[in-house]
């Protein structure tokens, strides 16, 4: 199953430094220039390790897997028992019943989201003191969901979903950032903005328009 596509900063990085901060007004996509003044949806962006959740429901080969950012990316093995328990054949099958669907037609369904908590990442404990799974995005066959539709699958599942934490323009999220904000987790400073036009849109080559922002992009 394809890996998660590549979040691209809303700036590029100053090589003099390493790449450790932006140039900021230096966009790293004509179309976030373009968008800048539009409103966008912001989520908190979570400190955590990237993990699919991977739904066959072809009959005769159906299973779940697993996956981390990467095909060759290892998961921890708490994390993976959590992953077990919290997501089942049966409860997929009543979540993604597929139920006129002919066979040869049966799209793959892939749950995108953040692994975190104690042990993962420095200062996962922050969130909590155990580990789990926390979603962001669905795929289904070669639809991205809306935000609405992740909510109604997340609750389905009972699982949690990132907070959208509010919406505003590109410079809104980069002021949100530069001068931190608490994390809906708790008594700390979230380590960012993940934010996407309030209207999913691609670019020509079809790249998905998304962007980050982190607070430590501001930091020296």
């Amino acid at each position: 199953m394809k890996e998660y596509h590549k979040i691209q900063s809303v700036f590029k990085r100053d090589a003099s430094n390493n790449h450790k901060t932006f140039l900021i007004g230096d966009y790293s996509l004509p179309e976030f220039e373009y968008l800048a003044n539009n409103i966008w949806q912001f989520t908190e962006k979570v400190d955590g390790t990237n993990i699919r959740t991977i739904y066959n429901p072809y009959p005769l080969i159906e299973d779940i897997t697993f996956q981390g950012k990467t095909d060759a990316a290892q998961i921890q093995a708490t994390l993976f028992k959590v992953l077990t328990d919290m997501f089942t054949l049966d409860k997929m099958r009543e979540v993604f019943p597929f139920k006129d669907t002919p066979e040869e037609e049966l799209p793959m369904v892939t749950l995108y989201g953040e692994g975190y908590g104690a042990k993962i990442q420095k200062g996962g404990g922050n969130y909590r003191s155990d580990q789990s799974f926390v979603l962001f995005d669905i795929k289904i066959g070669n639809w991205w969901l809306q935000r609405n539709d992740v909510e109604d699958i997340a609750k389905q599942l009972e699982i949690d979903v990132v907070p959208i934490i509010g919406e505003g323009t590109l410079f809104d999220m980069i002021e949100k950032c530069e001068q931190g904000f608490k994390s809906q987790w708790g008594d700390f400073i979230a380590e960012g903005i993940v934010a996407r036009p309030k209207t999913e849109l691609f670019t020509r080559s079809g790249y998905r328009i998304i962007t980050k922002v982190k607070h430590k992009d501001f930091q020296s």
